[in-house]
């Protein structure tokens, strides 16, 4: 049996992927109700997570805006 490259990195990674997934399931019924407030902790959540990150000032790319 013939397996590519992708098949095997797919089967490889199936197994970590299958361990996340149900602690996300559980993190959408503790949502609000409100659709709202669901964005704002999303967001909050998410800077929160970024904020934690260490960069270096190397690894950033430059940026120069002209108008």
């Amino acid at each position: 049996m013939k397996m590519t490259r992708r098949k095997l990195a797919a089967a490889l990674a199936a197994p970590a992927l299958a361990g996340t997934i149900p602690s996300a399931a559980t993190a959408q019924t503790t949502a609000p109700a409100d659709p709202l407030e669901a964005a704002k902790a999303g967001i909050k959540a998410n800077s929160d997570a970024l904020a934690k990150e260490e960069v270096p000032m190397s690894t950033e790319p430059a940026f120069q805006f002209k108008a």
